[in-house]
């Protein structure tokens, strides 16, 4: 286990184990697109993937850039959400009861990479490198957009009457 003493070395891994994430993310996506009954949940998932091939590919650039490698320790935090979201693919209810459940998973999700691209970005800013804090910054905002459409889907979706009246008490 390495000791880190400075902002920069902080940066760097904070950098590899978002690509750690962005890399796992891409695995699970197109397994909760397939779970997911809703059609613009599946094509919500659908499109967070090819944007998600996109964020590791700009992760990849800024190391690169830096002069770092890519891989660094396996994101535990994003294992952890994906096992999660596994459970609950593998849960008996309806369909629309699983999907809501896939939005709230996939909204952990995302609020974990908003928090580390935040950091990411404030680090990178701090220390200089503009051209990365602009790019994680283009990152963070992409993941908040879709952290909103989460929400919009989860808003329109057709709950069963009891589901519905449940919800509104």
């Amino acid at each position: 286990m390495s000791t880190i003493t400075t902002l920069e070395e902080l940066f760097i891994e904070q950098l590899q184990d978002l690509h750690s994430a962005e890399t796992q993310l891409i695995n699970a996506l197109p397994v909760m697109a397939k779970a997911a009954h809703a059609p613009a949940l599946k094509a919500g998932f659908e499109e967070h993937l090819e944007q998600t091939k996109e964020h590791a590919v700009r992760l990849e650039q800024i190391l690169e850039e830096l002069g770092e490698k890519v891989t660094g320790k396996k994101c535990k935090a994003m294992e952890g959400l994906i096992k999660e979201g596994k459970g609950t693919i593998s849960e008996k209810a309806s369909p629309e009861v699983k999907d809501v459940a896939l939005i709230a998973a996939a909204q952990c999700v995302e609020h974990h990479e908003i928090a580390g691209y935040g950091c990411a970005r404030t680090y990178a800013k701090i220390l200089g490198h503009t051209e990365a804090a602009k790019t994680l910054h283009t990152t963070l905002d992409e993941e908040a957009a879709t952290d909103k459409k989460l929400t919009i889907i989860a808003e329109k979706l057709n709950l069963l009457p009891q589901e519905e009246a449940a919800l509104k008490n």
